[in-house]
């Protein structure tokens, strides 16, 4: 009899020691990868994590009990993390942009989304494949493409080779568009709209707009900040598509019309938008974020198997190119028709 009280603790803690190897070891990869990005700007933490649970599912043996931690990582955190992106959409300071910035902003999202997903749908990859790139090109990188693959129940090796496509090739972006706007005569303020028009990660954009001065660097993330405000319509909009391809589950209910993270993020950005938030909460905040969609990506990464990255050969990279040419060929079209 004695005996009975320890059985009945123990497997609770033996369940928490499960769930905190895997989780724990996310959250480290993310704070070296967070600490790395602040010596230098150029690293993605996001990308960092997802090569290393790539590294670790290829070239290790990991325990089949890390599964439920690596699940919450890649559903939870991620969802956790879009939440808290919505606290840097503040809509104020969206609409000092102006009409034509955001009408820009918009056309991005739509013909960007609508031309990459073609793009990658006549290069021969799949609907859900194919969708998650053309989110993450139009939209907001990393973030969208984990929002959009949680509506549509993308695999994990689709998330995160979406993923590693708007890191690789954002991060070329930071020479590109300081290149395209010297070649085109623009001036700072222009090349701002430029680089939050056509860049696909926040912390990309940050980098081009401080090559060009504290003014620079607002417009170019307000800019962004526009194309991620468009997060939300974009997730309600696949979720509706989704259900209506979708047969009634038998004996069960259908998904909720808007996901509980697209609630959030929209009550996360209400909130910013309509209290004053002081720099320090922000700045915390902002690390949250950063840390938990990093963690979330070690969570993809550990579940992807490189042999369903080399059955794809060289077709997500040229998806990878003519998206980003396409988004890039809109938003300087689009920032010409604005003026500068």
């Amino acid at each position: 009899m004695s005996t009975t009280p320890v059985l009945q603790t123990s497997r609770p803690r033996q369940t928490r020691g499960k769930l905190l190897a895997p989780i724990g070891t996310g959250f480290t990869l993310a704070v070296l990868g967070w600490l790395a990005a602040r010596w230098q700007p150029l690293i993605s933490p996001a990308l960092l994590a997802m090569l290393g649970g790539v590294l670790a599912r290829n070239l290790c043996t990991l325990p089949g009990y890390w599964e439920p931690g690596l699940e919450w990582l890649s559903r939870t955190a991620l969802r956790a993390g879009i939440v808290l992106l919505g606290f840097k959409v503040v809509l104020a300071d969206i609409l000092t942009l102006g009409g034509g910035a955001i009408l820009l902003a918009v056309a991005i999202v739509v013909l960007g989304l609508v031309g990459s997903y073609g793009i990658c749908r006549w290069l021969g990859m799949g609907h859900a494949q194919s969708l998650l790139i053309a989110s993450g090109f139009s939209i907001c990188g990393a973030a969208a493409v984990a929002g959009a693959g949680s509506v549509v129940h993308a695999k994990d090796e689709e998330v995160s080779l979406a993923v590693g496509l708007v890191v690789l090739f954002g991060t070329l972006m930071i020479a590109v568009v300081p290149a395209v706007g010297a070649l085109l005569g623009f001036d700072a303020h222009a090349v701002a709209l430029l680089a939050g028009a056509s860049t696909h990660e926040v912390a990309q954009v940050v980098v081009i707009g401080g090559f060009f001065g504290g003014t620079a660097l607002a417009t170019a993330v307000v800019m962004k900040l526009a194309r991620v405000l468009l997060m939300a319509p974009l997730m309600l909009t696949l979720n509706l598509l989704q259900r209506r391809h979708q047969p009634q589950p038998v004996g069960g209910k259908r998904p909720p019309l808007v996901p509980l993270f697209v609630l959030g993020f929209l009550a996360a950005m209400l909130l910013a938008s309509l209290l004053p938030i002081p720099a320090a909460v922000g700045g915390a905040l902002g690390t949250a974020q950063t840390l938990l969609l990093a963690a979330a990506m070690f969570g993809l990464g550990c579940k992807v198997r490189l042999a369903t990255w080399r059955a794809l050969g060289a077709k997500p990279f040229i998806a990878g190119t003519l998206a980003t040419a396409l988004v890039t060929l809109i938003s300087v079209v689009g920032v010409m028709l604005i003026g500068h």
